[in-house]
């Protein structure tokens, strides 16, 4: 079997979804007169958006309860695990510190404290690789394995008595940030100006992405602190109501959430279409709203806020204990693991010690940290979890290619253009970008749209590294940019 048979195109994994004639208003029949039995249909449809792709999903770790893995004897804890600044180290080599003790704090307002993941003393204060690469500074903890490790540091916090100002400050003081992958620092994506009006909070619990469940298992079974993340954050970004967007694939989380549903009606649950890449922000406000996001606009253009089932869950469970982010649930999945599952894991876990507690097999010759679709491949076991590592996908040389695909001329067939959720021209990028034409990528044909869901490299038979042309193109603009 190989990784291509495994992300095999699966029409029969949900029905077809429906979607307005094109130029229409796109709000739910806004504009139309329909005859009573019509639109009874229409809205018999489950929530989706336009184009998109059905890849085979091996979402058997969902029926798996959350499991805590053991402490590795070394966590490596960066500074920087977030969109903004890194924090600064706040502590010295030999130092001990306390589970939740803050180990760094955050320089400035675009910036995350970091805390110990663990009860140990300070190794070492310098540079480690990261996963893209990178070497960045971090914090060695040696564990102290005889310790119970609970957490030690807390402090309490009557949330309801905060107004706005102190509600975001607390916020800003857990160190979370956004879990579903973006890292975008909590705390900052909730702070509204006064001049933008929010009328509605999507959260996203559609976790589209193979292999992935870590959000599943959390709507599940953490239900309560996700209802209480979501009271918090709209609080804090003066939102009136919530919708809970989660793909149908996921019957029993729909289930728990809509018994945990406030009786006010502020908070609803949508089921979604099962669909890639339906979680991306755009495609889920399109889906549940029928918004569309105007080009180089955030949600707050059109009223919406986006966040994480994950990320509002852990709000919901630190924040009134007053505690840090210290660890996250992920998912480690792949057919190269012996103990697939959902872990709780410390941040700062190498992956090499995770591995190794799950069995992976001597085989795994590729991890890629998220999921296949959008993931990175790392290339040291030596890189560790970090605040937005949501999966590690162990795949044994079996699954692998046995050769790199020849990569054809473009055949003009359509394909990426019938599944582009922006509805851009991947065929007519990809041609640009072989001849380094850049700016006009951007310029007449918006490349800025592109939020590399990689749907247009999926389905492509020339097997054109269409979305790696993208990233090069956007990070030589940036570059030209920032010149």
């Amino acid at each position: 079997m190989k990784v291509n048979d495994l992300l095999v195109k699966d029409e029969d994994e949900s029905e077809k979804g429906m979607s307005l004639p094109p130029g229409k208003d796109r709000s739910r029949g806004a504009g139309w007169m329909f005859p009573f039995s019509l639109f009874a249909s229409l809205f018999s449809k489950k929530a989706t958006f336009e184009h998109g792709i059905h890849p085979a999903y091996h979402k058997e770790t969902g029926s798996l309860p959350i499991k805590r893995l053991p402490f590795a004897p070394r966590l490596v804890v960066p500074l920087s695990q977030h969109i903004g600044k890194p924090a600064v180290c706040c502590v010295n080599v030999g130092q001990e510190v306390l589970r939740g003790q803050v180990i760094a704090t955050a320089d400035g307002f675009v910036s995350l404290p970091v805390h110990a993941p663990a009860t140990g003393v300070v190794e070492a204060i310098g540079l480690m690789p990261s996963a893209n690469g990178k070497m960045v500074d971090a914090i060695t903890l040696r564990v102290y394995q005889a310790d119970g490790q609970e957490v030690r540091v807390r402090e309490p916090r009557d949330v309801d008595a905060m107004d706005k100002k102190a509600l975001l400050a607390a916020i800003q003081d857990t160190g979370i940030s956004g879990l579903g992958g973006a890292t975008f620092p909590a705390h900052v994506k909730l702070s509204v100006p006064p001049e933008t009006k929010i009328d509605t909070m999507v959260v996203n619990g559609a976790e589209c992405e193979p292999f992935l469940t870590c959000d599943h298992r959390i709507m599940v079974e953490r239900t309560q602190d996700l209802i209480r993340g979501i009271r918090y954050a709209m609080k804090a970004s003066g939102a009136p109501r919530t919708i809970i967007g989660v793909e149908d694939n996921k019957p029993d989380a729909i289930a728990a959430i809509r018994a945990a549903l406030p009786a006010d009606g502020t908070i609803t649950v949508q089921a979604l279409e099962t669909k890639y890449p339906q979680g991306a922000e755009d495609t889920i406000i399109y889906a549940l709203l029928g918004r569309e996001i105007p080009a180089g606009q955030r949600p707050a253009a059109i009223g919406v806020l986006v966040n994480n089932v994950m990320t509002l869950a852990y709000l919901g469970r630190l924040l009134p204990a007053g505690e840090g982010m210290v660890e996250r649930v992920l998912t480690v999945a792949g057919p190269a693991v012996e103990r697939p599952g959902n872990y709780i894991v410390p941040i700062g876990t190498p992956l090499r010690f995770l591995l190794e507690q799950v069995g992976a097999r001597s085989s795994a010759k590729e991890i890629i940290l998220g999921g296949p679709m959008m993931g990175m491949t790392i290339s040291s076991l030596d890189v560790p979890v970090t605040k937005g590592t949501s999966g590690v996908l162990a795949f044994a040389e079996a699954q692998l290619p046995e050769v790199t695909p020849q990569v054809y001329a473009c055949i003009k067939c359509g394909e990426c253009l019938n599944v582009c959720p922006k509805f851009l021209n991947p065929s007519q990028l990809g041609l640009l970008a072989a001849k380094r034409e850049y700016e006009e990528m951007a310029e007449r044909y918006n490349l800025d749209r592109c939020f590399e869901c990689g749907c247009c490299s999926y389905v492509c038979p020339s097997h054109i590294p269409l979305v790696q042309q993208f990233r090069i193109a956007k990070a030589v603009n940036r570059e030209k940019t920032a010149a």
